[in-house]
């Protein structure tokens, strides 16, 4: 290979590299968003360090009036993301291995960062509790799958599950689950906040709605987050017969940016010579690549297939 295209192949991984750090960057805002738009202002305990968080913003309330006074004299849900995804990180470095965590600590900046510039609304953008949870549990698990899906993070317990799976024979998916109830469940014993005091007839019936809201949203975003990663990570596998096939093999390989495999085929009827592009994408590529097949050779014989599991580069990693 010569180094004009050593160069150009350099060159776009430094641009893939900078598209997935803005597309993680920019996801964590509406994830944010959520949060102290919604949320917060219901007074809602969700899942994972977000809820440990929240918990913490709402048992604070008044403690430290003169350092926090934006925040009701609270800890702000910035302040303590940080805090505590450093501890964790820290840990996970030692633990893990350091690999994991780059990425995670420019996500748990980025949240952070966010969390600070968003200001936490005094009444929430949708009014019912129960509605807004599971609408914005769903935007939640988008923004969290575009996250994903690029490679970060945005730290909190899956980096204990990460820490816990290590050591532990449990599933990641597991440890998150338990994180998640033991978190909502918790919010049992926050006391009633000042500005619900003259709306709750029934603390206990508050509490529980509290508890059912936080649940509703957990289920919410874990099945936005779920079809989203599907929907974007199903493969599909190409056989093109051409008698262009290094056209678009060319083209394919330059426009999707996918590898691209040329078989030598015969065809047994004509006892003729064919050459056979074989390629493997996600869902989402496909209609670009019947596109570029259909430019080059309107007659071409194409057939594809879902496959369930694709691994290597570019695709998913083998768990070890």
């Amino acid at each position: 290979m010569s180094k004009c295209e050593n160069d150009k192949i350099l060159n776009r991984q430094i641009v893939n590299v900078l598209r997935e750090y803005v597309l993680i960057f920019l996801a964590l805002c509406p994830f944010a968003l959520m949060v102290n738009w919604v949320f917060v202002p219901h007074n809602v305990v969700g899942g994972g360090l977000t809820g440990i968080c929240s918990i913490i913003y709402y048992a604070t309330q008044g403690l430290f009036p003169s350092v926090f006074p934006h925040y009701g004299g609270a800890l702000p849900i910035w302040l303590t993301t940080l805090v505590i995804n450093i501890i964790l990180l820290t840990i996970a470095a030692f633990t893990v291995g350091w690999r994991f965590c780059i990425r995670t600590v420019f996500g748990v900046f980025a949240v952070a960062f966010w969390y600070r510039i968003i200001p936490i609304r005094t009444e929430a953008l949708i009014e019912d509790p129960l509605v807004g949870c599971i609408v914005a549990g769903a935007l939640f698990g988008l923004s969290l799958g575009v996250v994903m899906l690029n490679n970060g993070s945005s730290g909190g317990t899956d980096i204990i599950a990460m820490i816990v799976n290590k050591y532990r024979d449990i599933s990641l998916g597991k440890v998150m689950v338990i994180c998640d109830f033991v978190i909502i469940l918790s919010s049992w014993f926050l006391p009633v906040p000042e500005a619900f005091a003259d709306r709750v007839t029934d603390v206990t019936d508050f509490k529980l709605k509290r508890i059912m809201c936080g649940l509703c949203m957990t289920v919410s975003y874990t099945a936005a987050l779920d079809w989203f990663i599907s929907r974007f990570r199903q493969s599909v596998q190409f056989f093109i017969f051409s008698s262009k096939s290094a056209e678009i093999a060319t083209a394919i390989n330059n426009t999707v940016n996918r590898g691209v495999t040329v078989l030598e085929g015969k065809g047994w009827y004509s006892k003729h010579p064919m050459e056979v592009v074989t390629v493997l994408a996600r869902k989402h590529e496909s209609q670009m690549i019947l596109h570029l097949i259909q430019s080059i050779d309107p007659n071409a014989f194409v057939s594809y297939a879902n496959v369930s599991g694709v691994f290597g580069r570019g695709f998913d990693v083998i768990k070890k």
